[in-house]
This record gives structure tokens, sequence and C-alpha cells, in this order.
């Protein structure tokens, strides 16, 4: 028999979200999630395009209620959303403005002003529910579906509150710079909120500024979960932040001495999170302290011909990482690099992530990444690099890589660009490199 759990474990009376500086109840919240359950058509799967924190929120328990499935794209893009349509018969959309080119039925969330009644009963929904299909990003080829059930969502959600001590007593709001259609947003922003009665912020803040304003708009202790590509941006801002209780960062390891400034300029502590969108957040760590991982508590690692397997009693099977892992004793690990990021170039061995590293502590790149392309056997392995860095050439960048890395993994070519093509979680996808790859190409003839 299959277990029945409540939406969320706030009083009625709680402050649930904040949404554009007001505070909405449990109750009044319930009352927006009640009257979109009476519009949602009886279709199966509902492609939540809410960008508004508080709308994706309403859009996702309205179809829970309703017993339907919330699809997580991993992009907006017409071409993307259309092709998950495809794979999804009998889905529907729902946005807030309406998005050209969409080729399937869509409800338009019109909430004129939030929480405006009150529902006065908290529904329960059923632990086999499956409540969301979340999708990879797409960094190392096609996004790749990853079904999430109720059940497995709460006993996530409660290992990541334990480790973090998520409590109403000790963090009274939280803010996040991803989006809820990540794993890692949606676990962050919506579930733990929901599982631990904290109150979350509607907003995505991108610039620094906007975040600082933001932060200070809500109430004490505060939680920001962010990345390591927004606390970057933070750390070189000059600006004077509210008080932070915990920053929590993940999508990428973040190295000491980031990890180092943002404690020293933002004035709290900077926990990590590791995890995927197949396992959900497995681990932590605080990278000040200590390089190596603590899994949450039930978990357990194998490893097997140098890959890495997780099990916990949210997983429904055992799930293979996409990362290669040196096992420091049951509970801790340490991260050598993504499996497909190491790389083997006559003879010799180096990982993507690391070559990152030595290319962006360089003096005057602002972003910077290398890629490797599937060559042909009769080729030979070479990286090609792409560079932010308005104020240097060339010549000076392979010059200071040299001194870190060896000659075989100089990225020929290496391109100078404005910007790289991340996503809103910081990630490269692979598409998005290749076609910045064919416009350098088109631009050099």
């Amino acid at each position: 028999m299959s277990h029945h759990y409540p939406l969320f474990r706030h009083a009625l009376t709680d402050t649930i979200i904040w949404h554009k500086g007001v505070a909405i109840s449990a109750a009044a919240f319930l009352y927006d999630v009640m009257q979109l359950v009476e519009r949602l058509p009886d279709r199966p799967y509902l492609i939540n395009l809410c960008e508004d924190r508080y709308h994706f929120t309403v859009g996702l328990a309205a179809a829970m209620i309703k017993g339907q499935c919330n699809l997580l794209p991993p992009s907006r893009a017409p071409d993307g959303i259309n092709g998950l349509a495809d794979d999804y018969l009998n889905s529907y959309c729902l946005f807030e403005q309406p998005i050209s080119n969409i080729e399937l039925p869509a409800i338009e969330l019109n909430i004129k002003k939030a929480g405006e009644g009150r529902i006065n009963d908290i529904p329960s929904i059923d632990g086999e529910l499956l409540v969301c299909i979340a999708f990879t990003s797409g960094s190392t080829g096609k996004p790749k579906a990853n079904p999430k059930y109720w059940h497995d969502l709460i006993i996530s959600a409660d290992k990541a509150i334990s480790r973090f001590g998520i409590t109403p007593d000790k963090i009274s709001s939280l803010i996040a710079t991803v989006p809820p259609q990540h794993m890692y947003g949606l676990e962050t922003s919506i579930l733990i909120p929901w599982c631990s009665g904290i109150a979350v912020d509607s907003g995505r803040p991108f610039f620094p500024a906007d975040l600082c304003s933001a932060l200070a708009s809500i109430p004490e202790p505060r939680l920001l979960i962010s990345t390591p590509l927004h606390l970057h941006a933070c750390v070189k801002a000059d600006l004077s932040w509210p008080k932070l209780a915990t920053v929590i960062s993940s999508t990428a390891p973040l190295s000491t001495d980031l990890a180092q400034k943002t404690e020293e300029v933002l004035s709290t502590k900077v926990l990590e999170i590791f995890g995927s969108t197949e396992s959900g957040s497995i681990a932590s760590r605080r990278t000040t302290a200590n390089l190596t991982w603590q899994l949450y508590d039930g978990m357990s690692l194998s490893l097997t011909e140098h890959r890495a397997y997780i099990d916990g009693d949210q997983l429904r099977q055992t799930v293979l990482l996409g990362d290669q892992i040196e096992q420091v004793d049951t509970q801790h690990f340490s991260l050598l690099g993504r499996s497909e990021e190491m790389i083997n170039i006559a003879g010799k061995r180096a990982s993507l992530g690391d070559l990152n590293h030595k290319l962006n502590a360089i003096n005057g790149v602002q972003d910077g990444v290398f890629i490797m392309l599937n060559l042909k056997e009769s080729e030979t392995t070479r990286l090609t690099a792409f560079v932010a860095a308005p104020t240097l050439d060339k010549a000076t960048i392979i010059e200071q890589l040299k001194n870190g890395i060896d000659a075989v993994f100089l990225p020929r070519p290496l391109y100078i660009v404005d910007n790289l093509p991340r996503n809103e979680t910081g990630k490269l996808p692979k598409a998005a490199l290749l076609k910045l790859l064919e416009k350098q190409k088109k631009t050099k003839q």
C-alpha cells in the first residue's frame, strides 16, 4: 500500500513564499493552487514554463493535486519544447507570457493578485505519484529523462534538511539564483522549503546588485542557493552584503580560492552539494575545511571497474555516476573529474575540469572552457578552447597556460569570444558550444 504525504509541512498561517515583497501564507498559496486546478485540462503531462518561482510552484502543486506529471525542460527554446511534446503525447504547457512557435495546447497562468483567498485543507499526495520528469542539461549530448516520484523526493529533501540543519529556528527564508526547472533548483528552492517549513523568495536575481537587494528584503536568518558562476560575480562586485547564515553552491565544484573569497566577502560559511539529475543530491562538503565529500545519511557508494555507483532509500535503482571517484572510506570520497572529461593525448592523461580550472585562474580571463571534439581515428586528438578575456590576446593566454599544463594539452585552436553560451545554471550545453565553434570558423574564413 502506498503512503501519502502532505504537500508541505507549513502551518496554514506560515509564510510559504515571498512574492514581490509580499508574504504569501500557506493558506493563500493553496487558494491560488486550487484556482488553477479547476482550469487544468485532463492531460497526463504539464510542461511548466513559468519563470517566476511562485508561478512555477503553483503550477507544480496544481498538477500534483490533479495527478499529472510536470515535465521540466532543460531549455525554453521552441524546438526543444515541441520535441518534448512529440515524446510525451497529450502534453500541454503552462506559461506566464506566450511563447511563439510552440505547437501544443497552452494554459496562461493569470494570477492577478497572489493569495487573495484562503484554502484551509492541506492536500495529501500519493507517494507513488510521478511528480516530474527532470532532464539532464545536455552538456554531454542529448538531454536524458529522469522520473521523480513524490516519496523519493520527500526522502531526498529530508536528507538534505538533516545534513544542513535547515529548520525554521535556524533559517527563516531562502533565496535562489537557479531556476526551479533544474533538479538542483527544484530540490533546494521548492522541496526543501516545503519539507522544512521555511519560506522561499519567488525571485531569481541574476546581477549581484539585484541579489544584494533581494536578500535585504527577506527576513533573517537567510540562506542563499547559488552556483560558482554567480558567486564569482558576487565576489568581484564591490557591495555591502546583508547578513547571510549560509551559502549553498552546486552545478560545478567550487575552487578552494573562490570558496574562501566568498566566505570573506559575504561574511558567511559556504557549503557545497554534490549530485546529479539522475541521483538528486547525495553528498556535501565545506570546501574551505575539507576537499572530500561526505555522503548523506543512508547513502552507499561502490566502485566497479573504475565506475562509481550510488544507492539509497530515495533511489529506486542503483545509479551510475558520471564522475570518476576515489573512495576514502565508506562515507567519504574525492572527485577526480567527469568520466567523459578524462582525456588521453600522446599517452598523457588529464581532465577537462582541471584544465578549465587552470585556464580560468589566469589573471584577465573572465570565463573560459576547453572542449575535445570527436575526431576521426586517423586524426590526432586536439583540444579547443573558448576564452572571454577582453584585455588579453591569444599568445599571452597560451604562454600563461604553458606554466601549468603539458604542451600536448595546449588548445589548438584558441578562440577569444565576448562570452560563453552558459545556460541558467552556468552550464555549457554541448550543442551551444558546437554552434559557437561553427560561428568562430565562419568568422575566421
